[in-house]
């Protein structure tokens, strides 16, 4: 048997029409399309192993190779979690063909995904956030492009509960700052209207001269580099890292804790799971009821230390 490689080998036709659908119908990101090809490229090369021949139709993929497929994958050190992907991958993709009328039926209905546990999403206490912005606005005083565009990038991603693809995207002419809204392009292009904070709108003030004085070719992008162009999602990661570094807190973890952040510090406080579904711009509640755990344990904590007969 082959091992399993992160590289993608020769499409079959079946696969890049399925690769189209993703980038053009559901306009999934390019990263999202290259990791579903990478998938089935792991996939076909098992198949010709396991079926022992070149001429092979996706007709030929029954239960029974599926499974050995995700068999395949854990012997080759795969995670449960990176084995349940694929499976998902494979999913779809057959799921595609069976619509197509390209096979006669899904053979992956058949096939149970390896249990995963849901692991929790990083996120940080208010008194951790609240220190980070203390570094973050004394850093800002320095009146430089690079402190005060971090600043910003904290406000948006923590006030608001941006996606790093959206903050990267977001233009100027998308924030309404009477309304104290802005307008962002979510997963499938979907757009939606989210708060902006006071405290963002006062550190964009503060960030606008520098940005006007790099000028450049950024055009209408809130967000740029020294050269005025339109700052990279690396760069944005570096922005938040550097923040967390400074303050001491929660090294390792990444622009989307802040999201994560967003949304806990939100139902910690008592709002709505619906309501926190749309500010994130989730399509399914499910997604959003993740961060319900979070809540769960501290409301258990809370409980366990607050009354008497907890059996402290």
């Amino acid at each position: 048997m082959p091992t399993p490689s992160g590289g993608a080998g020769p499409q079959r036709a079946e696969v890049r029409a399925y690769l189209r659908h993703l980038a053009d119908e559901r306009q999934l990101s390019p990263n999202t399309v290259k990791a579903y090809a990478r998938d089935l490229a792991e996939l076909e090369a098992f198949l010709s192993e396991y079926l022992g021949r070149s001429d092979w139709g996706w007709q030929d993929a029954d239960r029974l190779a599926l499974r050995g497929f995700l068999g395949w994958c854990r012997r080759g050190g795969r995670s449960r979690r990176t084995v349940a992907r694929k499976l998902s991958a494979a999913r779809t993709f057959f799921r595609f063909l069976h619509l197509e009328d390209r096979i006669p039926h899904n053979p992956t209905r058949a096939v149970r995904a390896p249990k995963v546990d849901r692991r929790l999403p990083g996120h940080l206490s208010a008194a951790d956030m609240g220190a980070v912005f203390q570094v973050a606005e004394r850093r800002a005083d320095e009146n430089t492009l690079q402190a005060t565009r971090d600043l910003l990038i904290l406000e948006l991603l923590y006030g608001s509960g941006l996606r790093l693809s959206e903050l990267h995207g977001l233009d100027l002419g998308a924030l309404d700052r009477g309304a104290r809204q802005v307008r962002v392009t979510g997963k499938g292009s979907k757009e939606r209207i989210v708060p902006v904070t006071r405290r963002s709108l006062a550190a964009l003030e503060r960030y606008e001269p520098r940005r006007a004085e790099a000028g450049g070719s950024g055009g209408g992008a809130v967000l740029v580099n020294a050269r005025g162009s339109r700052l990279s999602r690396r760069s944005i990661q570096e922005a938040v890292r550097r923040a967390l570094d400074a303050a001491a807190v929660a090294r390792g973890l990444s622009a989307h804790a802040l999201r994560h952040t967003f949304a806990t510090h939100l139902l910690e406080q008592g709002a709505d799971l619906l309501a926190v579904k749309e500010l994130l711009g989730h399509v399914s509640l499910s997604t959003t009821r993740i961060y319900t755990h979070t809540t769960k344990e501290r409301l258990l904590r809370v409980y366990r230390e607050a009354h008497p007969r907890s059996g402290r």
